[in-house]
């Protein structure tokens, strides 16, 4: 899709007067507001964001003035009388927006990573005058003709790969976004957009308000054995940040499963806890969720009708790797058999450990994690305790993803303490090429918060563009534990992995090399953009890695080889419960999505579970990842009938990764080809030729079958 994007704004002229007078001093006028910061560019280094100017108050008036900026510069590209030409039209459209773009990304990026309710109130006001802007650039009839003109002749205009890529997007947003449709219909597509827009903004907000609210609280210290003294600690301090005194509370993840899970004792707490987390949204109450889902889903399959589409999954995905939804499921279906087979397996040797230690009870969700923990330390004398002093953070960081980065692409950091930041935990680096010219700039944000949405992500603050002269400037948001003051900061490994794979999507976005913000970086298919972040988790093991930066935060010893045969056994373990899980959640979304217009009013629960029936993932003891009512990702943050790409770009990853296995590992040309080749392309030319060029033939489920342990061959011979 087209995005909404930057043109610099005119110097404001400023009239000086002054004049001699005997007359009488009138008192003296209270001093002009200081300009809005995102009136001009940043004078910060890569025009990033300067946060110690920035307020609340700012983004409101910045994003309403930055729209009506655009819309006075898109009047202008419509309405130019000379002959319509890539130049004065899809370039122009390039280059608008500018001060809207400034605002719109760091609101948007403040509003999930440290939100308040000032902010929240702003994106209830502003979500349906985006959605009305956007109605007015994409429905404007004579900014489309000029498009669609353009576009009908591209065949003799022989333009590059970039340029013929802009003017595809460019026109299939137009197209997308209804350009072609009758004033009537164009009057109803607007009302729904607003509508979508306004729900999505409640959606974020009652989600955000039962996550909180979800939070288990104990009042018994003993309720929590099984944890370790700095996770009691922090349940400690969230109780006491909440005004808690004498108590402990356990903040939810977004997920359904929560990593405490894995090492409470008291199975009515765990009970306690996942309970809290699968039915958050689900309480009857203000912040009850599903009234809402249900009518954005509604809404969505009347969009897709209206645009012509016979559901909203075929509309989202015509421009994916994957092409169609029914390609999706089929690769799904591909899936489910050897992630069931294998979940259930695993069921069986964790009922077995629930006996063994004198259990009589069925296994249920809140006792899988738990133990299956047994299982994994019977089996592979592992576990996280003994795991953990060897992934200091800082180490994990500088230590390990920044040391793979630079051995597999020359790239170097250096911390930048002088450039605010948003939040004090936020650290930035400026990134230095192979050349030692700049980069980029990196901004992580590592810490749960309470005022902080679920989950892990990366964006950008400033898109590289060479029409704009601008380079990345790029963040990374986990969620990580913070620990207790004066604890060391130690991670598991799941952690580490979600570390090395946020910064996948920072490389994606770092490496850019592009001529127009549309095409750059990171704005790429859904399936394809979690290629690189996925293929980065690799690396986390890898041994000249993993012994650079897993040492005992005490003693400084490396990781022993003994415990790293461990973790790497034990990597293929519980991986059916973890397959089946990401595949139920994906199902349930395109499930979701295949909805047509008109439909019978629904009931969410009921949906769901009819859903994971069909798609023959209905089993008690593994739950869907995300459950509909917190699944975030496909109700708000664009990833509707997409989930599935977590997946599509996992068998794209795998793919790469046995590539690079196959040609010496980590090595300088390695990565620069694959720098070359995937990091630096985003959205120049034909995803499936682009993976081709690298692969050197189409990708295959047979690695991905193999390192996840389903197979015992990267033929994807299913393990008997």
């Amino acid at each position: 899709m087209l995005n909404i994007r930057p043109a610099l704004l005119g110097a404001a002229a400023v009239l000086t007067l002054t004049a001699c007078s005997t007359a009488p001093v009138a008192p003296s006028a209270p001093p002009p507001p200081p300009p809005n910061p995102f009136a001009e560019v940043s004078s910060l280094p890569l025009q990033a964001p300067d946060f110690g100017r920035i307020k609340d108050s700012d983004f409101q008036p910045a994003i309403e003035q930055g729209m009506k900026i655009q819309l006075a510069e898109i009047e202008a590209i419509a309405n130019n009388p000379a002959a319509p030409t890539l130049e004065n039209t899809i370039v122009a459209i390039e280059k608008s927006g500018a001060m809207l773009t400034r605002a719109s990304k760091i609101f948007f990026a403040l509003a999930q990573s440290n939100t308040n309710p000032e902010l929240q109130k702003v994106k209830g006001a502003v979500a349906p005058k985006l959605a009305a802007h956007h109605d007015a650039i994409f429905l404007n009839d004579k900014l489309f003709a000029r498009v669609k003109a353009i576009y009908d002749q591209r065949a003799s205009l022989h333009l590059d790969a970039e340029d013929a890529t802009l003017l595809d997007v460019d026109y299939l947003g137009f197209v997308q976004s209804g350009a072609q449709l009758s004033p009537a219909n164009k009057v109803k597509l607007m009302e729904i957009n607003q509508k979508l827009s306004s729900l999505e903004t409640v959606y974020d907000d009652k989600l955000l308000a039962a996550t909180k609210a979800g939070a288990l609280v104990v009042d018994d210290k003993a309720k929590l054995a099984g944890l370790s003294d700095g996770e009691i600690a922090a349940a400690q301090k969230a109780a006491e940040d909440r005004g808690l005194t004498g108590k402990w509370m356990l903040p939810l993840r977004n997920t359904t499963q929560q990593p405490a899970l894995q090492s409470l004792n008291d199975r009515e707490v765990r009970q306690a806890f996942f309970e809290k987390s699968w039915t958050r949204a689900e309480k009857g109450d203000a912040n009850d969720t599903r009234a809402t889902i249900a009518e954005i889903a509604d809404l969505r399959a009347e969009k897709a009708a209206l645009l012509g589409y016979p559901n909203w999954a075929a509309y989202k995905l015509q421009d994916q790797m994957a092409k169609t939804p029914e390609a999706a499921l089929a690769f799904l279906g591909k899936l489910a058999p050897a992630a069931k087979k294998k979940a259930l397996a695993e069921a069986k040797d964790i009922q077995a450990a629930i006996k063994k230690s004198g259990g009589s009870f069925k296994l249920e969700p809140w006792d899988w994690q738990h133990y299956a923990e047994e299982v994994r330390k019977a089996k592979y004398n592992l576990n996280d305790a003994e795991v953990k002093p060897y992934f200091e953070m800082k180490a994990v960081l500088e230590d390990g993803v920044f040391y793979a980065a630079n051995k597999l692409y020359g790239i170097t950091f250096k911390e930048r303490k002088d450039i605010p930041v948003y939040q004090a935990d936020v650290r930035v680096f400026e990134v230095f090429d192979k050349d030692g010219s700049t980069l980029g700039l990196m901004y992580f944000d590592w810490f749960k918060r309470d005022n902080k949405a679920g989950g892990a992500w990366m964006d950008t603050f400033v898109d590289q563009s060479k029409l704009l002269g601008t380079k990345p400037v790029v963040f990374n948001v986990c969620n990580f534990t913070k620990p207790a003051a004066g604890d060391p900061a130690l991670m598991s490994f799941d952690d580490v992995r979600t570390a090395f794979h946020e910064f996948g999507h920072a490389l994606h976005g770092l490496f850019a090399s592009q001529k127009y913000p549309t095409t750059s970086g990171t704005a790429v298919a859904r399936d394809v953009v979690e290629f690189p972040s996925q293929f980065n988790e690799h690396w986390a093991l890898y041994p000249e890695v993993l012994k650079n930066y897993a040492k005992h935060y005490k003693t400084h010893e490396p990781i022993p080889d003994a415990l790293v045969a461990k973790i790497k056994k034990a990597q293929g373990f519980n991986q059916g419960y973890a397959l089946t899980e990401a595949v139920a959640s994906s199902e349930l979304d395109l499930k979701w999505h295949f909805r047509g217009p008109g439909a019978p009013k629904i009931d969410v629960d009921a949906f769901e579970a009819d859903a994971l029936k069909s798609a023959g993932l209905a089993l008690s003891e593994v739950p869907p990842r995300y459950r509909s009512s917190y699944f975030t990702h496909i109700w708000s943050q664009g990833y509707s009938a997409g989930y599935y790409a977590y997946q599509w770009a996992e068998m794209l990853d795998h793919d790469a990764y046995s590539w690079f296995e196959d040609h010496g590992g980590l090595t300088r040309e390695n990565g620069q080809r694959f720098r070359d080749m995937i990091l630096s392309k985003g959205h120049t030319m034909d995803y499936g030729e682009m993976f081709r060029a690298f692969y050197g033939k189409d990708p295959d489920i047979g690695p991905y079958l193999y390192y996840r342990g389903l197979s015992d061959k990267k033929s994807g011979a299913v393990k008997k």
